[in-house]
C-alpha cells in the first residue's frame, strides 16, 4: 500500500483538477451593502451541461482508518464543496482521463478554503478531519449519467498520513 502525506491546498498546485474556492488575494474583491460586506466575486464556475445547477448539504464523518480505496468523477459537470463547520479537510484527487492509483495527490484544505472539481476529475468522497463537518455542495442536476466509480485494488489502496 503507498502512502501520502497531504500537500497544502493552493490555487496554483490544485489548477489541474479544479479551482481553490477562497478569499484569497487573486479574489476580485467588490465592497456590497453600502461597505458593509465584501463580495468575493466569481471564484469559480459550475459546469452543468445541460443540467441544472443545485445547492446541498453534506454531512461527512472523518474516514477510520485513513484509507483512500474508492474514486468517483462527474463526466457531465462539476462538484464544488465549501465547508461550514470551521475544520480542515482533505482533497484527493486523481487527473481526468483513464485513473491511474500511481497520480493521485492529496491536499490539505483549510477551513476557510472550498474546492469546485473540475469536469471529469476523480476524486475521493469527502474526507472530514477531527469530526463530523457539515460542506455546502453546489453540483449537477440533470439527464444523463453523471457518476463513475473505480474500486481500487487492495495492493493500490493509499494510506494518508494527516
Amino acid at each position: 500500500m503507498r502512502s501520502l502525506v497531504p500537500e497544502p491546498l493552493t490555487a496554483d498546485a490544485f489548477a489541474p483538477f479544479g479551482d481553490v474556492i477562497e478569499a484569497g488575494p487573486q479574489a476580485e474583491a467588490i465592497p456590497i451593502n453600502a461597505g458593509w460586506a465584501t463580495r468575493f466575486d466569481a471564484l469559480s464556475h459550475v459546469a452543468v451541461g445541460d443540467g441544472h445547477a443545485i445547492i446541498s448539504l453534506f454531512r461527512a464523518r472523518p474516514l477510520e482508518p485513513l484509507v483512500l480505496k474508492v474514486f468517483e468523477r462527474h463526466p457531465l459537470g462539476s462538484q464544488a464543496f465549501a465547508p461550514l463547520s470551521g475544520r480542515p479537510f482533505l482533497v484527493a484527487v486523481a487527473p481526468p482521463g483513464d485513473f491511474d492509483p500511481a497520480a493521485v495527490r492529496v491536499f490539505r484544505a483549510q477551513a476557510s478554503q472550498g474546492v469546485n472539481y473540475a469536469r471529469g476529475t476523480w476524486h475521493h468522497f469527502l474526507l472530514a478531519l477531527e469530526a463530523e463537518s457539515d460542506f455546502l455542495v453546489v453540483d449537477r442536476e440533470g439527464p444523463g449519467d453523471n457518476l463513475d466509480e473505480v474500486a481500487l485494488a487492495p495492493a493500490d489502496w493509499i494510506a494518508v498520513r494527516p
